[in-house]
């Protein structure tokens, strides 16, 4: 699971197991050690509402995946899903759940478990 956070934007990727586990019903969770602390994010498959929607506790952040959503994600073609969430502020966090694709480029990262990315050249 990768995360991306810019601004009032959180952006998540899934492997290939990630999507499959996600979608049968598994919470999907990872974290970063600071030693003393760490820093976790999990995305977390929800029977109720119609769109992404995202909760910060306890140091972990939890995009919350309406089940609805992801029925046949595994096996269709759509990248991913995308929420504006209203804030109390008047303002929106922008969510964006996806999945991870093979890049183009010369990557030393194993990528073995993403998917086969449909634009197959630059």
């Amino acid at each position: 699971m990768k995360l991306r956070i810019k601004g009032n934007s959180i952006r998540v990727r899934l492997s290939k197991t990630e999507v499959d586990e996600l979608v049968s019903g598994s919470i999907q969770h990872d974290s970063t050690s600071f030693g003393n602390s760490s820093f976790g994010y999990t995305v977390q498959p929800v029977n109720d509402g119609g769109s992404l929607f995202a909760g910060y506790d306890n140091n972990i952040i939890t995009l919350y995946v309406p089940k609805a959503l992801l029925k046949d994600w595994s096996d269709n073609s759509d990248v991913g899903f995308e929420a504006m969430m209203p804030l109390e502020n008047s303002g929106h966090l922008h969510l964006l759940l996806e999945k991870d694709f093979k890049c183009l480029d010369k990557t030393m990262e194993d990528q073995s478990d993403f998917f086969d990315n449909p634009a197959k050249t630059c």
